[in-house]
């Protein structure tokens, strides 16, 4: 057992000074002492560290890891219908392209990457909407779930927590089109997805904390009938991307004779098991209707900002007493900070407001911070995102030395956190114990940064 010492902590029933957490060999909390560390460090236990501030690690609960290898390099219009323009859809071209070309090995190496620098941001686990499986122009590997391989491998080097979601994807749209290019990578029947599932279950079971879910890709990429049968395939967590997009809103109302939400209100077992992407396209009374069905709104603010989604309904939802968490999606930028900054000044530039999802009792980081934290757990299927006893040791301190946290204490921490400052007031991560990220830094960093940049020098030369 370990103890980390902290002056500040941001425990469930809010703020404590003094306070000694115990982690067990287990990974998990195995006790919480308030007031002057009065409990003392139990027997058989070392003090790990001590800490300014200690709160919990959320989880990035959406992330498509090796996107981060095109990160800067789709910020050019390009010819189109009409003239010159870019959207979702033309950046969506451009990802295909590195699809086509991208190895395992490079696929590990950018995994491990993108996890250290969520360690470094202050997220505690990975949760990897996983849709690349196989090899070029489609044809499985030997070995079929070679790419949740990779992915766990990373986790292990990285010491991130993991929750792998093998995405199913069928379908190139809602009218049954077979897939081409690049997806060809990403396409399964029901059998041979129920064989990946069970392989991504082999492969984080070397993991001391690993978790596998299921995520339809969507519903232009999944047949309706089939949604029963994924969900048959796993206890755990459920994610699938919807009403991202204007287009899509568009597509899936004229074959489904519904709007996303609409149709998945109407169709699915919708429940805490789920959690809903982006949701940036949603009128009023669906965003209060799929609030109170308990299931996470998985929000990516920076990516959604960078590809035109628009702006989730973020005043609404929490209103309605919605879930919210958030994600890296295409990891253009990985920050914890930025992605709670993002959301709520969203809803400022909108709405025409300031401390847009703040309340009476709390300020708008502690808010958004929480929620993150909590519906992160959830979205994760890993426990409740808090500081108690018996759940995961997945923490993060905060340097009190930062210049933009001198003399703070409680609520205006996070909000410095979140609006003044960013990953570079992070001091030390552990996830599920494990004590990954210390004075700030990695501590693997040289190692997977050496590797990250072997792999997309040689991906971008061939992409």
């Amino acid at each position: 057992m370990a103890t980390i010492r902290a002056g500040q902590a941001l425990l469930p029933d809010g703020w404590a000074r003094d306070v000694a957490v115990t982690v067990g060999a287990d990974g998990r909390i195995a006790s919480v002492a308030r007031g002057g560390f009065a409990a003392g460090t139990p027997s058989g236990s070392t003090a790990a560290a001590r800490a300014g501030v200690l709160l919990p690690a959320p989880a990035n609960s959406h992330s498509h890891a090796f996107q981060r290898a095109i990160a800067g390099l789709t910020e050019r219009r390009g010819a189109g219908p009409g003239g010159f323009s870019d959207s979702f859809w033309t950046w969506r071209e451009l990802m295909y392209r590195f699809v086509a070309t991208i190895t395992p090995d490079q696929v590990q190496a950018i995994a491990a990457f993108v996890q250290m620098e969520m360690l470094e941001a202050g997220f505690g686990t990975n949760v990897e909407f996983h849709y690349l499986h196989h090899g070029f122009g489609g044809q499985p590997y030997d070995n079929l779930p070679e790419m949740s391989d990779r992915i766990a491998a990373a986790a292990a080097q990285s010491g991130i927590g993991l929750t792998l979601l093998p995405v199913m994807y069928q379908f190139g749209g809602c009218d049954g089109r077979p897939l081409g290019g690049g997806q060809l990578r990403f396409g399964n029947d029901l059998e041979q997805f129920a064989r990946l599932v069970e392989g991504a279950r082999s492969a984080v079971a070397v993991l001391p904390d690993g978790r596998v879910g299921v995520a339809p890709h969507s519903l232009r990429a999944v047949a309706p009938r089939d949604f029963a049968a994924l969900s048959a395939l796993t206890d755990g967590p459920l994610h699938m991307h919807l009403a991202e997009q204007k287009a899509e809103v568009a597509e899936v109302q004229a074959a489904c004779g519904a709007r996303p939400v609409e149709w998945a209100l109407a169709n699915l077992d919708l429940s805490p098991r789920w959690c809903l992407i982006h949701l940036t396209q949603m009128l009023p009374h669906e965003t209060e209707a799929l609030a109170r069905t308990g299931a996470v709104a998985g929000l990516c603010p920076l990516t959604e900002a960078s590809l035109g989604d628009g702006i989730f309904d973020g005043v609404r939802w929490t209103g309605a007493g919605g879930a919210v968490s958030v994600g890296s999606d295409s990891n253009i930028r990985i920050s914890l900070a930025e992605e709670m900054r993002q959301l709520d000044t969203s809803q400022r530039l909108r709405d025409h407001s300031r401390a847009a999802l703040a309340t009476a009792e709390l300020s708008t980081g502690r808010r958004v911070f929480e929620s993150a934290a909590a519906g992160g757990a959830q979205a994760a299927g890993r426990g409740a995102g808090t500081i108690a006893v018996g759940q995961p040791a997945d923490l993060m301190a905060l340097d009190m030395a930062h210049v933009d946290l001198e003399g703070l204490a409680g609520d205006t921490i996070l909000d410095s956190f979140a609006f003044a400052g960013g990953s570079d007031m992070v001091a030390d991560v552990w996830a599920g114990g494990r004590h990954v990220v210390q004075g700030g830094r990695h501590v693997a960093r040289e190692d997977i940064t050496a590797a990250y940049r072997r792999a997309v020098r040689d991906l971008r030369a061939s992409a």
